[in-house]
């Protein structure tokens, strides 16, 4: 079965929030000054015989924005604040290659139905067009998650 341009812009989308959500969830794994109980779901340990998130194991409880009961987190340095601020810049940039590699994938996709169609012109001009502003949307969106991501690391 063919895909229509619809479908090809809905997979786009759909593609696009894949790569945004892998890119919320780089930004999980960077520590920040504030204790975040997300930061052990990495940190598994052998719960009868099964590897389990510690925070699923035990009760975690932030009683202040710098310790989780079961781990202290140390204040970070200016320069490990700025490392960090380095590696979610590129998870960004990570995210907007995966999101401009979809846009062209779409793009092609598009090419081809036309082709295979032989649909005017105008509607590959109209379905890229479309692509282009999911692509945006997509873009801004990890614009502002870095903005966030990068206050949040800095803050002391």
């Amino acid at each position: 079965a063919r895909m229509s341009i619809d479908d090809i812009k809905a997979q786009a989308e759909e593609r696009m929030g894949k790569a945004l959500s892998a890119l919320h969830e780089n930004f999980s794994s960077v520590r920040t000054g504030r204790a975040n109980a997300m930061a052990l779901d990495r940190i598994k340990v052998d719960y009868y015989g099964v590897p389990t998130p510690v925070n699923q194991m035990a009760g975690v409880k932030t009683p202040d924005a710098h310790m989780l009961v079961i781990l202290p987190f140390p204040a970070l340095t200016e320069e490990r604040r700025r490392e960090l601020v380095k590696q979610c810049k590129a998870y960004s940039e990570e995210a907007r290659v995966a999101i401009r590699n979809i846009r062209r994938d779409a793009n092609s996709a598009v090419e081809k139905c036309i082709k295979e169609d032989s649909l005017p012109e105008d509607e590959q001009r109209r379905a890229e067009g479309a692509i282009q502003k999911i692509t945006d949307k997509f873009i801004a969106e990890v614009d502002e998650s870095f903005k966030k991501k990068e206050a949040e690391v800095m803050e002391v």
